[in-house]
Order: C-alpha cells, then sequence, then structure tokens
C-alpha cells in the first residue's frame, strides 16, 4: 500500500525540481529527491543516482513520482523520450503515478488538435528542437495504458525568476491565454500546479497545461 504523502521527484537539482520539491514538502508530503549530483533540493530524502540505474525497488511505495528532467542539447534532447519511457518501465503495472514536466511547444493551436504550437511560423527556431524532442517524448507516453502518467506543460512564456502568484488556470490540450492575452507561467506558480495534481489525481493519462490567470 502507498502512503498518500509519499511522493519522489526525479531530477530534484534542477531549477524546477528545486521549486517542486520546496511546494511539496511545504505542504507536508514526504519528499524523496532523485538527482546524479549531491542533493540541492529541500527534500527530506535523497538518492544521488543517474536516472536510467533507477530501479521498482527505488520508487516503490510512492504515491507519485514526478519527472523533472530537462535536456537542452541537440546530442541530449532524446533522453526526454528515453528517460520518461525508463521511468515508465519501471512503474509498469504499478499504481503509483508518474507527472512529466513537459514543455509548451507540444499543446495544439487549433480545435481539431492537428498543428501544435512549435510548427507555427511564429515559433521562435532556436527553440524548435526541444520542442519537438518533448512533443515525441508525449507521442510515447499516448502510447502506454501500463502507467498512470500525467504530461503537464506550462505556458508558452516559462518564467524561471517570474512571481509566485499563487492563482493559474489550469487547461488542456490547446494552448491557452489569460483575461490579458498571455500565455506565461512562473516556474513557482507550474510548481503549485504540479503539487495540485499530485493531490487531486485528477488527470490520469491525460495532457494537461497551466498558464497564469
Amino acid at each position: 500500500m502507498t502512503d498518500a504523502r509519499k511522493i519522489a521527484v526525479v531530477a530534484s537539482n534542477g531549477r524546477t525540481g528545486q521549486l517542486i520539491v520546496k511546494e511539496a514538502v511545504a505542504r507536508g508530503f514526504d519528499v524523496t529527491g532523485f538527482a546524479r549530483s549531491a542533493n540541492k533540493s529541500e527534500a527530506q530524502h535523497f538518492v544521488q543516482k543517474d536516472i536510467m540505474d533507477i530501479t521498482a525497488d527505488d520508487l516503490a511505495g510512492f504515491e507519485a513520482v514526478v519527472d523533472a528532467f530537462g535536456a537542452w542539447t541537440p546530442e541530449t534532447l532524446p533522453l526526454h523520450t528515453t528517460t520518461s519511457q525508463h521511468l515508465a518501465d519501471v512503474l509498469s503495472g504499478t499504481q503509483t503515478r508518474l507527472l512529466i514536466v513537459g514543455g509548451a511547444g507540444s499543446l495544439y493551436v487549433d480545435p481539431e488538435h492537428t498543428t501544435q504550437l512549435y510548427e507555427t511560423p511564429d515559433f521562435p527556431q532556436e527553440y524548435v528542437p526541444t520542442a519537438s524532442a518533448q512533443a515525441d517524448e508525449l507521442a510515447e507516453l499516448r502510447k502506454r495504458d501500463d502507467v498512470r502518467w500525467t504530461f503537464v506543460s506550462p505556458a508558452g512564456d516559462f518564467q524561471a525568476d517570474g512571481e509566485r502568484t499563487g492563482s493559474y488556470i489550469l487547461a488542456g490540450e490547446e494552448l491557452t491565454l489569460n483575461e490579458r492575452g498571455e500565455s506565461v507561467i512562473s516556474y513557482a506558480d507550474f510548481a503549485i500546479a504540479m503539487a495540485d495534481e499530485v493531490e487531486s489525481g485528477d488527470h490520469v493519462k491525460e495532457r494537461i497545461s497551466v498558464v497564469r490567470r
């Protein structure tokens, strides 16, 4: 039986991972961080291990595993899919949820869901490879019925140093704008949304997105 307040955050030393840990700890979660280098987060427990070396024993007993892994260089971009599929394999057939920190580029810009944001002419070319890699990651997750996954996309403007407002709009597959016509979210507000999703468990085998209210 899993502990409803026990979660793991993989890649917990990254900027997003650290804020997700901080938010979860503040809410009373029992958090274990996983990262390759020494612990930089507020996690109460820590395992120093490469993501590809994480085993079923490592993740046994968690209610949820949050995957905050990110890759940015051409040679490492395929790791978005490789690492999340590894975690999915590890959690296959269990009740433990797998929540992925996704990207905005894979959000759809039309009701028919035929065009993704990164495929539009105005999308910054320098971000296309990362967005494409995360779109591939989501496509592979969609094929899996053996894992209780959720892919959480931030808004288009994902601000590392943005303020923590505590207020956001929960959206779905399509790029969503707030009342000011913005698609923006801070890392801190994204962490709130991620913790809310862990607590609610409302969107299993779905992609959701968040934007500042």
